[in-house]
C-alpha cells in the first residue's frame, strides 16, 4: 500500500484538500491573526483608519501601518508588511491609471476590487503563494466606504472591520457599542477603547496611527501626535 500524503495538500496552493479547502490560503489568514490590532470605522461624517505599530526591536523606529493611497482612500496592511507594501504600491498605481483614464477620482470600491483580484489570482497558479495579509481600505466617494480583503481574493463591505491579535474582544465591544450615527471624532474614542480591551495596556501616541478621510472635504489625514493624546486623555475620562 502506498503511504497517505497528506502533506501534499499543504505544499500545493492550487490543490484543494478532501475537505475543499485551500491550506495555503488558511495559512495564510494564520499570518494575519499574528500582527498588531488595526481596525476600520465607518462614521456618519467620514471613515477612521486606527492602527497599532509593530515594535520590531527598541533600536527601531516603529513602523507605520496606514498609507494614503489617493487623495480620498487610505489603507492599512495587516499581516506581512513586504506583502503588504506590494499591495498598496499596486493599489495606488490602479488609482493613478483610474485617474488619467477617466478625469475622476477612482470609487473606493474599485481600487478594493482590484487589490482583491490580484490577491486571487495568486492562488491560482504554482510558482506563486497567497499574501499574507489583510487590507482595510476606507475612503469617501458619494458617502463613506469601508472594505477588507481576503488573502483569499474575497471582500467585503463593513461596518467596523478589525484584523489582528485581540480581534475577537474588540469585535465584541464594537457590537455593543457602534452606531450608524457615529461622528468621526466619537469613533475614534471609541476605538481606542477597544483597542485598550483588546491589547490590555494603555494607549499611547507612540504607538498608536490613526487617519480620517471626512466627507466634508474628501481628503485623507493622518492626526498628529499632540491630537492622539487628545483623544487619549478622554478615553481615560
Amino acid at each position: 500500500m502506498f503511504p497517505q500524503m497528506t502533506g501534499a495538500y499543504d505544499r500545493a496552493i492550487t490543490v484543494f484538500n478532501p475537505e475543499g479547502r485551500l491550506l495555503q490560503v488558511e495559512y495564510a489568514v494564520t499570518a494575519t491573526k499574528q500582527t498588531p490590532i488595526a481596525m476600520g470605522i465607518r462614521c456618519q461624517d467620514g471613515v477612521v483608519l486606527m492602527a497599532l505599530r509593530m515594535i520590531v526591536s527598541p533600536l527601531t523606529d516603529p513602523t507605520e501601518k496606514i498609507s494614503k493611497v489617493d487623495e480620498h482612500v487610505g489603507a492599512i496592511a495587516a499581516g506581512l508588511m513586504g506583502d503588504g507594501m506590494v499591495l498598496i504600491d499596486r493599489c495606488r498605481l490602479d488609482a493613478q491609471i483610474f485617474r488619467l483614464t477617466y478625469n475622476d477620482i477612482p470609487p473606493v470600491k474599485y481600487l478594493t476590487k482590484k487589490i482583491a483580484e490580484y490577491k486571487q489570482l495568486h492562488t491560482l497558479y504554482a510558482g506563486s503563494r497567497p499574501f499574507g495579509v489583510m487590507i482595510i481600505l476606507g475612503g469617501v466617494d458619494d458617502r463613506p466606504q469601508l472594505f477588507q480583503t481576503h488573502p483569499g481574493g474575497a471582500y467585503f463591505s463593513y461596518k467596523v472591520a478589525v484584523v489582528g491579535e485581540g480581534k475577537e474582544k474588540a469585535i465584541e465591544f464594537f457590537k455593543e457599542n457602534y452606531k450608524e450615527e457615529l461622528k468621526m471624532k466619537d469613533a475614534i474614542v471609541l476605538g481606542l477603547k477597544a483597542i485598550q480591551i483588546a491589547s490590555g495596556e494603555k494607549p499611547s501616541s507612540d504607538i498608536i496611527e490613526i487617519a480620517v478621510i471626512s466627507m466634508a472635504d474628501k481628503k485623507f489625514r493622518k492626526l498628529g501626535k499632540e491630537e492622539i493624546e487628545s483623544f487619549i486623555s478622554k478615553v481615560e475620562e
